[in-house]
């Protein structure tokens, strides 16, 4: 559970929804002790076949196949992709319109825009009030950006990854 993640996951819960999260099993209890209320190791088990239907998927990292997506939401659910590979978005988003026009389930990318400063203050507030709080990894000098950088491409990162000045 990387950055994008973790504040997601505090974010729905915030909102009132219960959580399940999917990782590895090393990031199983970061995702508990930020509040998800149900943690899945995808080595072990895939969330797409295990019987269970969710309201709403964000996938950060989007590795699965966009019909998996389709089989693990509800009869009225979203699944919305917010990062992964160039060629991965590409599938997804072409594939993605075409499962949104022939069912109730539909697929949507977040595009990129400008934040509008309404949501930034509500998101500052939620840090503030300590309803969502920032999970650090690692922080590293300018020094070492570079060796910063391998780590954040391993993939391994729990939070988000700090270089200081």
């Amino acid at each position: 559970c990387g950055g994008a993640g973790t504040f997601a996951v505090q974010l729905a819960k915030y909102f009132g929804a219960e959580v399940t999260g999917v990782d590895s099993t090393k990031k199983l209890d970061l995702l508990r002790s930020i509040g998800a209320d149900k943690a899945i190791d995808y080595t072990q088990e895939d969330f797409s076949k295990n019987g269970q239907h969710y309201d709403l998927i964000i996938d950060v990292v989007v590795h699965r196949w966009i019909f998996d997506y389709k089989r693990a939401l509800s009869p009225k659910g979203m699944c919305v992709f917010v990062g992964g590979s160039m060629t991965r978005i590409f599938l997804n988003v072409f594939l993605g319109r075409l499962i949104s026009m022939t069912s109730s389930k539909k697929m949507a990318l977040v595009p990129w825009k400008p934040n509008k400063k309404e949501d930034l203050d509500f998101i500052k507030e939620l840090f503030e009030a300590g309803k969502v709080k920032p999970v650090i990894d690692k922080r590293y000098p300018l020094s070492e950006a570079a060796e910063a950088f391998r780590y954040l491409e391993e993939g391994h990162a729990q939070g988000k990854i700090v270089i200081t000045m």
